[in-house]
Parts: C-alpha cells; sequence; structure tokens
C-alpha cells in the first residue's frame, strides 16, 4: 500500500518495488535507487539548512550541520546534479566563513559553488555565492572587488524578485558606503533596505537593518 503525503520519489520507489516482486520486472530498479539517492541529498541539504538557521538564532554550531552539506554535496556530485552539488557546497563555504571564521576552507568551496551555479543556470544560488565572496574580499580590505561582487548579487536578486536577498544585500552596501565615508549613500541604501523588508515581511532582515544603523551610526 502506498502511503498518502509519500514523497513522489517514495512513491515511485514502492511502485517499482512492486513491479519487480509482484509483476516480475525488474527493469526499473535502478531508477527507483536513483531516486532515493536524489531524495537523500535533498534531505541532508534541507536538514543542514535548518541547522544554520538554528545557529543564526543561537549562535551555537551543531556539529552535524557540516557533514550534511559534505554528503549532500557528495551524493549530488554521483548524480550529476550540477545544480544541486553547487548549491550543497555553498553551505559547505558558509559553515566555514559564518560559523567558524575559517575563509581558507571556504574560498574552494565558494569558487566550485560559483562555477556549478553558473553552469547549471542557478542564479539564486549564484547570488547567495557572490555575497559570501564579497564578505571575504571585504575583510581582506579589497573594498572595491567586494562591491561589485555584492552589485552582482544584488542584481540577480532584483531579477528574481527576491525582495529580502535585495534588502539583506543593501545592508552590506550601506556598509562598503559608510567605510568609503559616503555616509549619505549609505543611509539611502538602508533607507530602502527598510522599505523592501517592510513590503516582503521580512522581520528578521529589519532588525539587522535597526543593528547596522546603530552600528554605522545613522540612526
Amino acid at each position: 500500500m502506498i502511503t498518502k503525503g509519500f514523497d513522489v520519489r517514495l512513491t515511485r520507489a514502492q511502485e517499482r518495488y512492486e513491479q519487480a516482486v509482484f509483476g516480475g520486472d525488474a527493469t526499473s530498479l535502478d531508477e527507483a535507487e536513483r531516486d532515493l539517492v536524489a531524495l537523500e541529498a535533498d534531505t541532508a541539504l534541507a536538514r543542514g539548512r535548518l541547522l544554520h538557521a538554528r545557529f543564526l538564532g543561537t549562535g551555537v554550531e551543531d556539529a552535524a550541520e557540516l557533514p550534511f552539506f559534505e554528503r549532500a554535496a557528495q551524493l549530488f556530485r554521483e548524480l550529476g546534479d550540477a545544480r544541486g552539488e553547487g548549491e550543497a557546497l555553498f553551505w559547505v563555504g558558509a559553515v566555514h566563513q559564518v560559523i567558524r571564521q575559517d575563509q581558507a576552507p571556504a574560498d574552494p568551496a565558494f569558487a566550485r559553488a560559483r562555477e556549478l551555479a553558473t553552469e547549471a543556470g542557478d542564479e539564486l544560488t549564484l547570488s547567495y555565492v557572490l555575497r559570501h565572496l564579497c564578505f571575504g574580499e571585504q575583510a581582506a580590505g579589497r573594498v572595491e572587488a567586494a562591491r561589485e561582487l555584492l552589485e552582482e548579487s544584488t542584481r540577480l536578486r532584483r531579477r528574481l524578485s527576491f525582495t529580502p536577498g535585495v534588502a539583506a544585500n543593501l545592508i552590506g552596501l550601506a556598509d562598503l558606503a559608510a567605510s568609503d565615508g559616503d555616509r549619505d549613500a549609505a543611509r539611502g541604501l538602508l533607507d530602502e533596505a527598510a522599505s523592501l523588508a517592510t513590503s516582503s515581511g521580512a522581520h528578521g532582515i529589519a532588525r539587522w537593518i535597526d543593528e547596522a544603523r546603530d552600528e554605522l551610526k545613522l540612526a
């Protein structure tokens, strides 16, 4: 019996099992196994993202997060799924950069994620990769390179109508403007970010904007 609410890939696996056992036709078992590998990859990626969200709220790393993303990247690679592998590798880089504050292992993960996202036409993942590459450039003191990366990320997010993501990027651009001494530009960027955050219900981003105003003394 096939249970309601199954992922479609689990449903197909059940059907192909029954087809093989009861119908005597095992020709689709390889496809069923591929479906389950893809499901495992998606699940590992999703579980890693949930743990990352918890980290952002608590500041405490869960040791399972990085292995989830690494497992997802491995499985997507085995499947030949460039889009999935690129997204998983972005998160591998994010763990090293954001959680562990270690840019060296983040760089190759981000570089490969950028290649794969570009190859797959995955502009959303690419926007995330460019945003985090910006952080690395900024930390290294390469402000112009950082700005170019973040502006390209923002352009992609505007095209995708990813409004909360645009608002988040504008905070970073405001910080870069303030570091150049252009406080009026920084204030304008934060005002736009606040408007976008409000219109999209991005309350978490709105808190970041308030924090940025305080840190940059633009309140």
